[in-house]
């Protein structure tokens, strides 16, 4: 919301239509709002998914926007979690309103997500390239393994980390970590755009909670991390062949 003007409610969308709790009320009245007074629908029409224009909302508190935040996350989880039986969204019923999903978030929570944003504000904002900016985008790749990017700003792609850190050290202090899986995530998500078609030369990961942007060129983390120069269009193509042929008997073989 800080950096795309429209960003996509499609996600929270098809998680409220999913009917695995009973917020449908709240949730379409929230995101009729955010819509501008669109009805919330869901569509395979990318074009005209429904989104959210922040600058509509620019006169509304800190407060205001970390309980959307949190109310979107809630949403969102209907659709990937395995299990929702614990969902704070279990807690409303086919009355409860827009007001009552808001107010799911607790004073602590709320307090959490406004440092994090303002961290942003300082720390990522400047640091980002300029460019076109998309968020929660998907891949070519995506039709053969289900997944979605945080974002991408001027050929960066970033996803976003939301951890503790390590253990707390001596003074009660954290340190950000990486690892290995976080970068395979970044890999599998290029290796996903398979026609390049978002243009990608460099991915990195955010550490929300320290304000810290790691990030590499794709043509170097490729040569370390496969010890030569790596040929990104050829890897795309065997990359796609993977997830079409090897993945799904793999699934099957694990119940997926």
């Amino acid at each position: 919301m800080l950096v795309d003007p429209q960003p996509s409610i499609a996600l929270p969308l098809v998680g409220l239509l999913s009917g695995r709790a009973p917020c449908l009320r709240a949730g379409k009245e929230l995101l009729h709002e955010l819509a501008a007074g669109e009805s919330p629908r869901q569509t395979a029409n990318r074009e005209v998914e429904p989104r959210m224009r922040p600058a509509g909302f620019a006169d509304r508190g800190d407060e205001w926007w970390a309980r959307v935040c949190y109310a979107l996350a809630l949403l969102v989880e209907l659709y990937r979690a395995a299990s929702v039986e614990h969902s704070r969204l279990m807690r409303l019923n086919a009355s409860s309103g827009a007001a009552d999903l808001l107010a799911l978030a607790n004073d602590v929570e709320v307090a959490d997500l406004v440092a994090m944003w303002d961290l942003a504000v300082e720390r990522l904002l400047p640091v980002l390239p300029a460019g076109p900016v998309t968020t929660g985008m998907t891949f070519e790749g995506s039709a053969d393994l289900a997944a979605d990017a945080d974002l991408i700003a001027g050929g960066m792609l970033v996803d976003f980390k939301a951890g503790q850190g390590g253990k707390p050290r001596a003074d009660g202090s954290r340190a950000a970590s990486l690892p290995r899986t976080d970068l395979d995530q970044l890999l599998g998500y290029t290796l996903m755009d398979y026609s390049d078609r978002h243009r990608l030369h460099t991915v990195g990961v955010y550490a929300v909670r320290f304000g810290y942007l790691a990030s590499w060129p794709l043509a170097d983390l490729g040569q370390r991390m496969g010890a030569r120069a790596v040929d990104l269009a050829a890897l795309r193509i065997e990359f796609a062949g993977v997830l079409r042929n090897q993945l799904p008997p793999y699934q099957t073989r694990r119940g997926w």
